[in-house]
């Protein structure tokens, strides 16, 4: 009986939404090890990011909606065990990547732990835990791909264009929140901003990270790229604008349904951008 809401809570279809910062570390590779690109994807995307999404979900034992899950079930103590295992296994493979690697992943693992742990709670911190979701999920991330499909000289451009696209997501998957979180204790970075303030600084966000993508592919002399990327985020900010409009005028449509539409636009948009990148940098 345990076994379906502890897979539940794992939230194993919400790794898609993170998983446009690893398409694009491993879109900008010269030569990709395939066999490592899925180990590492293996790693990120179904020990890592799960067992953090269950971590979180056995701390906080939601009971409204989160990402992924409008009607989350209880979160059971097999859950909590079942991270640990997950973790294990996390930083097992990653040891055969290398040793380098495993330390960094360990690294994010305690991060995360200590964003949803109640004895610490980074995440009831606004600023702090906002800083945290941007570092590791943006620009750490893409340091530990590129420690296995190679950094650029450019890597720290492209790092800092990852975090700020996580810093104009991060705040919009807590808008339809407030409530549970205030609740819970809990003060987001965008509970401190308001409903319009978070879509105003998620603009300003996404207009920094296109600033530096802008440089970074004129740096790479790939400039085609970043106009490609445009292309493919012309869905995205047209849905962007339309439920923008419709929380402008009443605050209720700053809800769980439009909350996930724009996450699986973005990430369908993203992934398949980045998708096309890949191909283009290896067949050039």
């Amino acid at each position: 009986m345990l076994l379906i809401p502890t897979l539940q809570l794992l939230r194993l279809p919400f790794s898609f939404f993170l998983m446009p910062v690893f398409l694009f570390a491993l879109s900008q590779a010269s030569t990709i090890n395939w066999t490592q690109a899925c180990i590492v994807f293996l790693i990120l995307h179904i020990l890592v990011y799960p067992a953090s999404n269950a971590y979180n979900s056995y701390m906080d034992q939601d009971e409204g909606s989160i990402g992924g899950l409008k009607h989350p079930p209880k979160a059971p103590k097999s859950l909590y065990y079942l991270t640990v295992v997950m973790d294990a296994a996390a930083i097992g493979f990653s040891c055969i990547i290398s040793i380098s690697f495993a330390l960094g992943i360990g690294l994010y693992i305690l991060a995360s732990r200590a964003y949803s742990y109640r004895g610490i709670r980074l995440k009831q911190y606004p600023y702090l835990g906002y800083a945290t979701v941007v570092f590791f999920q943006g620009g750490f991330t893409v340091y530990l791909c590129s420690m296995v499909f190679g950094v650029s000289e450019h890597f720290l451009m492209a790092s800092a264009a990852c975090s700020f696209l996580i810093a104009g997501v991060y705040p919009i998957t807590q808008i339809y929140q407030h409530e549970a979180d205030r609740n819970d204790g809990v003060k987001t970075i965008s509970m401190v901003v308001g409903y319009i303030g978070t879509f105003m600084l998620t603009i300003f966000m996404f207009a920094v990270a296109m600033i530096l993508l802008f440089v970074y592919f004129e740096q790479t002399h790939t400039r085609s790229h970043f106009f490609i990327l445009q292309a493919f985020m012309l869905p995205v900010v047209s849905y962007f604008v339309y439920w923008f409009r419709l929380v402008w005028i009443n605050k209720e449509a700053a809800n769980f349904e439009h909350t996930m539409k724009m996450n699986l636009i973005a990430s369908v948009c993203m992934n398949g951008c980045f998708v096309v990148l890949t191909f283009l940098n290896q067949t050039a």
